[in-house]
């Protein structure tokens, strides 16, 4: 049971108030997810970080936030979606100060773990307020809204961030977050109503409250980031090294465990994974975001460092794969609706796969019209085919009563993709220390890494055209 709340219409003042709350707060968490890789020579250099460092600057985040999402979407629900979503909101303007003030990179990476905690309470936060305060005529509106305008922000952040760290200082990307927390807590406190799950307030009982999970998710994700980027300085044979890469290991094992044994009042209940569709899916997620998350994390460097352009350039050349992303997305899941998801999520990737193996050419001197636009346009041509298709099929893979936590877990299985693969490239391409400042180890390195990522894709397209097919309920067939 969930209590009334005011039933919001789009057309009232409360109601553009509570979306200017989801749609600021959310621009807050996007601005950062696009801004950080390009920021990343600038503040290794200012800060003397090695390749580790820069690692850690965007893991540290994406640990937190893929270990602890579910956590986050499930305290709003307990204690008042308003109040945890507010209190995500402060958080993470407190800790983007704190990056911002950064003097050394250990403290950097420490307030980006503080912000990833803030950003795990606040992205579910986002869509839940909207889910529960507007009323059933104007939900799809609403979201439909916030979705829109949240995807603009994520295309305008690279250019604006690209902006600010030319202009001013790479520490301008997190004290930009301070005012837009302002305006959100303003309209929150003003406009947003306050709702909860009664019943699981009143119980103490709730899918997904479930902190032994999401620690052990977070120790595994952890144990695992640490070993791979660390083995490049230590040794793969490093005792620090094995330790760390065995908890994780382990830590795995027992989350498995522990959450098989709470059933369905576990933050994952692992019964959602006796349907074959949804663990392809979420294999197929990690694989393609893996991909994705690697290849944006070596072309901001690369970019800047051998090819010598600005930041605000080096943020223009991914701003044509968040255009398609806007514009193509609506069709691309509606041609799923249609043929289903097999032939998208296998064409889409390898779409994306020559996109990556035209960007392996880009050298010093190169033009993005004629050299970087074709690459990045058919990147995210192909990222378009999978991103709508792939979430509706997950969806689609399990009953209605589990849809909430499996956009949840996939969403997470999204980040944990991106994460592994920042942290286990540069292990993989030989860069480590501060081999990022030296143009002819970089160049090898991104070119080795973008073969790494166009395989990946290649991978997940087979993957694609052998298990994936049409969801049972999108084919009319039984949940």
């Amino acid at each position: 049971m969930t209590a009334p709340a005011p039933a919001l219409r789009t057309g009232s003042a409360a109601g553009r108030g509570t979306l200017l709350a989801a749609i600021l707060a959310s621009g807050m968490v996007f601005l950062d997810s696009t801004v950080v890789n390009v920021a990343l020579p600038r503040l290794g250099a200012e800060l003397g970080a090695t390749v580790a460092g820069l690692q850690w600057t965007v893991n540290g985040y994406l640990l937190m936030l893929a270990a602890f999402v579910l956590l986050g979407g499930a305290l709003g629900d307990r204690f008042g979606r308003r109040r945890v979503f507010l209190l995500g909101v402060v958080w993470f303007a407190v800790a983007s100060v704190l990056c911002g003030l950064a003097q050394d990179t250990g403290w950097l990476v420490a307030a980006r773990f503080l912000q990833g905690a803030g950003g795990a309470l606040l992205t579910p936060g986002s869509l839940s307020v909207l889910q529960a305060s507007f009323h059933p005529d104007d939900r799809g509106r609403a979201i439909g809204t916030w979705s829109g305008l949240s995807g603009v922000s994520t295309a305008l952040g690279p250019l604006l961030g690209g902006w600010l760290i030319d202009t001013l200082s790479w520490r301008w990307i997190f004290f930009v977050n301070l005012p837009l927390a302002v305006g959100v807590v303003l309209a929150a406190l003003r406009w947003v109503p306050e709702s909860r799950d009664e019943e699981a307030s009143r119980t103490g009982e709730g899918r997904r409250f479930d902190v032994a999970g999401a620690l052990l998710g977070a120790l595994a994700l952890g144990g695992v980031t640490y070993a791979l980027i660390d083995a490049p300085a230590r040794g793969l044979d490093s005792p620090a090294v094995l330790v760390t890469a065995v908890l994780g290991v382990a830590a795995v094992v027992v989350f498995v465990l522990v959450e098989r044994r709470r059933g369905d009042t576990a933050m994952l209940p692992t019964g959602l994974f006796s349907s074959r569709l949804f663990s392809v899916l979420n294999v197929f997620t990690v694989v393609v975001y893996a991909a994705l998350g690697g290849f944006t994390f070596f072309l901001a460097v690369y970019l800047q460092n051998v090819v010598g352009w600005s930041a605000l350039l080096t943020g223009l050349a991914t701003v044509p794969m968040t255009v398609l992303l806007l514009v193509g997305s609506p069709r691309a899941g509606a041609l799923s609706a249609r043929i289903g998801p097999r032939l998208p999520l296998t064409v889409g990737p390898v779409i994306a796969a020559a996109g990556l193996l035209l960007l392996r050419r880009v050298g010093p001197g190169a033009s993005y019209w004629v050299d970087v636009l074709p690459g990045v346009t058919l990147f995210g041509a192909g990222l378009t085919l999978v991103v709508a298709p792939l979430t509706t099929s997950v969806l689609g893979a399990v009953s209605d009563r589990f849809a909430g936590v499996a956009s949840g877990f996939n969403n997470a299985a999204s980040r944990a993709g991106g994460l592994l693969a920042v942290a286990a490239l540069p292990l993989l391409v030989g860069l480590s220390g501060t081999g990022y400042e030296q143009k002819g180890a970089l160049a090898d390195a991104y070119r080795g890494a973008l073969a790494w990522c166009a395989g990946l894709l290649l991978a997940g397209a087979v993957l694609a055209a052998v298990l994936i097919h049409r969801p049972p309920k999108q084919s009319g067939g039984p949940a």
